[in-house]
């Protein structure tokens, strides 16, 4: 079962690398790109918000699982 949550590990950091290029490439910069007021709020809350604060939650818990605060002892 540790060995699962190791594995595991390295997927949540996966997620969290996906997250950042959905948020910051797929959603963010076309927004900032249009130029428009209605589209700037919601890019700088993807950059600025959003990104850390979900990338930063899967990445550190991506970072535990890998390096075993979550086994059974």
């Amino acid at each position: 079962m540790n060995a699962i949550k190791r594995l595991l590990g390295i997927v949540w950091i996966a997620i969290g690398i996906a997250a950042a290029y959905f948020l910051l490439i797929d959603q963010a910069i076309p927004k900032f790109e249009t130029g428009k007021q209605e589209d700037l709020i919601p890019a700088i809350i993807y950059t600025f918000v959003l990104a850390p604060i979900i990338v930063g939650g899967l990445g550190i818990f991506g970072y535990y699982s890998l390096t075993g605060e979550y086994s059974d002892k």
